[in-house]
């Protein structure tokens, strides 16, 4: 058994319930510390351009579309809520890295995209970006790292299915 946190946890368990299948907890366990870890280390390049994780994700979903969308929209590609949306794209707005126009037909719609700050931005940052996270996965291997992300890919879909969440 790997020496982590999680371990030590499942130990105690074990200890004072030896019957406990603790298989579900090792591994949920792991996910959501690694996912905390990741949160807490934050983003070095996004952090040094004033931006946080879901403030990148609405812009680089807006990139990689390479369309304008809607706040709905961004809401669905970004997993996030509408209110939540709606906050980060008033600050992105304030920066200059987005711009919004009302439907033409419906003035209640609002289409949202980048400006050229705002692409130019993501062209750079997004490479950086990737290379801060390819140092944060450096110590596996290319197989272990093709691996999890496939077993991970496998939980994610299944997941998806079973609880929601899942992209249209």
């Amino acid at each position: 058994m790997t020496d982590d946190i999680v371990a030590s946890v499942v130990r105690q368990w074990q200890a004072v319930s030896p019957g406990l299948d603790t298989g579900p907890m090792e591994l949920i366990g792991r996910i959501n510390r690694c996912a905390a870890l990741l949160q807490q280390a934050e983003d070095a390049p996004l952090r040094a351009a004033g931006l946080t994780r879901a403030e990148f994700d609405l812009l680089g979903a807006m990139r990689r579309t390479d369309r304008e969308l809607t706040p709905g929209e961004l809401a669905r590609e970004t997993f996030s809520s509408g209110a939540a949306v709606t906050k980060r794209l008033r600050v992105l707005q304030e920066a200059g890295l987005i711009a919004r126009r009302s439907d033409d037909r419906d003035r209640r719609v609002a289409h949202v995209g980048l400006t050229e700050a705002g692409r130019a931005l993501v062209d750079r940052l997004l490479p950086e970006q990737l290379a801060y996270e390819r140092s944060v996965l450096s110590g596996l291997d290319e197989e272990t790292r093709s691996g999890l992300s496939g077993q991970l890919g496998e939980l994610l879909v299944q997941l998806e299915g079973r609880l929601g969440g899942g992209r249209r």
